[in-house]
């Protein structure tokens, strides 16, 4: 509760919509130093958390700032068929930076918040369900394309029309998402969606040489003799360790029960161990998956490898299905379980 309260002079905004940044110690919240925007995810994925705060303490304050974002989100324009813009200003209230739309940084979680809010309210709020379902729709309308030569399923980027077929790592998390959601009674074609993208980013580490996804791909979408699906640009070729993809083989694993996701994830693991474990223990982020012989160790470990990956992996290795139930636990994006709520 005390951290909690902390936190919430950031909501002190003309608009509602927190500023990203707190100091908790003397009170006061600010924008970055060079916009009034905050991200949409940002603003979109702390109502889990301070939901939760809200039924633990008995104080509905919380609740109430998170949930009046989300309504405020849900009238906005700015939207292509349930697809958000990366940036929301904290004085207007209005999204920025209109016309591009993506599920990788700065956006992902807002998809992942509609859904999972939806599960741990105990399926009552129709507007998140909605929000979720259209845009999955406009995943499908507008972001899907099939790469060359295996003919992948991914999720590109639109910027004022344009698609571009680059893919960040960050999207792997979609197919935990869709099965999560088809699992909890949403259509049958979002669990066929789910299988097609984790094959993707599957493949977005057995195409490369360490066997390691870098933090960004652009497919083709030409067959070219020689290419293989996954084009990686020099910028984009480190590895940080990141939880996406693990954590959607866990999910797919839960639910299926097929043993192929056991065995990505088992290869994965066994990549981490030959390129990023370092002699004295713990793991480094890596400069260049392409490079087996000199993957070029970056000297640092994110709180997210200990935080969620090794932790989704651990899960997908367990067969037990109440070593965190998904019928009575929701995983907030940073892999901390929070119990679904039951009615009193």
């Amino acid at each position: 509760k005390d951290i909690g309260n902390r936190l919430m002079p950031a909501f002190k905004t003309p608009s509602k919509i927190p500023y990203s940044d707190v100091n908790i110690g003397r009170g006061t919240a600010h924008p970055p130093r060079w916009t009034s925007d905050s991200t949409v995810a940002e603003v979109t994925s702390i109502q889990l958390e301070f939901r939760e705060l809200s039924r633990l303490t008995g104080d509905d304050k919380f609740q109430k700032a998170v949930d009046e974002v989300m309504k405020h989100v849900h009238t906005l324009s700015g939207k292509n068929d349930g697809l958000v813009p990366m940036f929301i200003n904290t004085n207007s209230g209005q999204f920025t930076h209109l016309g591009v739309y993506t599920l990788g940084a700065r956006a992902d979680s807002y998809y992942e918040y509609l859904l999972k809010q939806w599960i741990q309210g105990g399926k009552k709020e129709n507007e998140l369900l909605e929000d979720y379902m259209r845009a999955i729709e406009g995943v499908k309308k507008h972001l899907l394309q099939r790469s060359q030569p295996k003919k992948l399923t991914f999720v590109g980027e639109l910027a004022h029309g344009h698609f571009s077929a680059k893919m960040d790592h960050l999207v792997c998390f979609l197919p935990g998402t869709l099965a999560l959601g088809a699992h909890n009674g949403l259509p049958a074609d979002h669990m066929k969606l789910a299988e097609a993208l984790i094959e993707t980013c599957y493949q977005m580490y057995a195409q490369v040489e360490t066997g390691l996804s870098p933090e960004i791909v652009h497919f083709n979408l030409q067959a070219q003799k020689g290419h293989r699906d996954v084009e990686i640009k020099p910028a984009d070729r480190h590895n940080l360790l990141r939880p996406e993809t693990v954590e959607s083989l866990f999910y797919m694993y839960r639910f299926t029960g097929d043993k192929k996701y056991q065995d990505w994830g088992w290869e994965i693991l066994q990549n981490f161990n030959k390129y990023t474990r370092v002699p004295t223990g713990g793991y480094t982020s890596i400069n260049n998956v392409q490079n087996p012989s000199n993957p070029e160790p970056r000297d640092k470990m994110e709180s997210f490898f200990l935080g969620e990956t090794l932790k989704y992996m651990f899960l997908l290795f367990s067969d037990d299905i109440d070593l965190v139930n998904l019928d009575k636990y929701v995983f907030n994006t940073e892999a901390h379980p929070l119990p679904i709520w039951v009615p009193a």
